[in-house]
């Protein structure tokens, strides 16, 4: 087992991010290698068959088998080679794209000029009920759990994108868009909208801090409706 380039630039912090990071490291191998080998043979050929005193220019128009055999060849390994890729791909994009595990928990994703807004289920692990936890450019997330988002943009097109977990998925208004990670890794990770959504742009940032389960069941309690409400009512009566 390798470690995929990309790795060691972005740590890896979902289940199929090493997948991907693989298909990367595929294609990166397997076109470099033409690449090199065709630069090679074209620096070659200008070397071999350069102007020399004694030697008569020739015309070739194509079409002897000996020449055609230089692109005939590489061109049937190129296709064999194109279908390994298009399999390596297919096999992920259905895991990441098509692939719809069953949810353990499920987060609301929404995005708008400039800034992010996540609901959180609350201590039910239910969304959409009483006690969600909703906060801004910061999502909270619970190490070796499986997510559905449901993601939804409320003006434009904007771009829900997590190097560390490898994902990048495009919120559209007026849709609701279900999708599914699993953080592997606890840490604070960046999030970034990467679809150009006006001015504001490069300053729509978020982060997403991956818990453990009683690191996370500590953020709920002190989140929650009722504790929110308890420190309210203290403040209010000077407590």
């Amino acid at each position: 087992m390798w470690t995929p380039l990309l790795e060691h630039l972005v740590p890896e912090a979902s289940t199929y991010a090493r997948d991907l990071d693989r298909l990367v490291d595929l294609i990166f191998y397997l076109v470099g290698f033409w690449f090199v080998l065709s630069e090679a043979v074209f620096f070659w050929l200008l070397w071999r068959f350069r102007k020399r005193e004694g030697h008569k220019a020739e015309y070739y128009d194509g079409s002897e088998w000996k020449i055609k055999r230089w692109v005939t060849y590489p061109h049937l390994i190129v296709l064999v080679f194109d279908v390994i890729i298009i399999v390596g791909a297919v096999r992920v994009w259905y895991e990441i794209k098509q692939y719809l595990p069953p949810a353990e928990q499920t987060v609301r994703v929404i995005a708008q000029q400039w800034a992010w807004t996540f609901v959180h289920p609350g201590a039910d692990g239910q969304i959409d009920t009483a006690d969600d936890i909703a906060t801004v450019d910061e999502l909270h997330l619970v190490v070796g759990t499986k997510y559905h988002y449901k993601l939804e943009a409320r003006d434009v097109l904007h771009s829900f994108g997590v190097p560390a977990f490898r994902l990048k998925q495009d919120a559209i208004p007026g849709r609701v868009v279900t999708g599914w990670f699993e953080p592997t890794k606890t840490g604070t990770y960046d999030l970034q909208c990467v679809e150009i959504c006006g001015i504001g742009h490069g300053l729509m940032s978020a982060r997403i801090i991956v818990e453990t389960k009683e690191q996370h069941a500590a953020w709920v309690a002190q989140h929650s409706t009722v504790a929110v409400a308890s420190n309210s009512g203290a403040r209010a009566t000077g407590e």
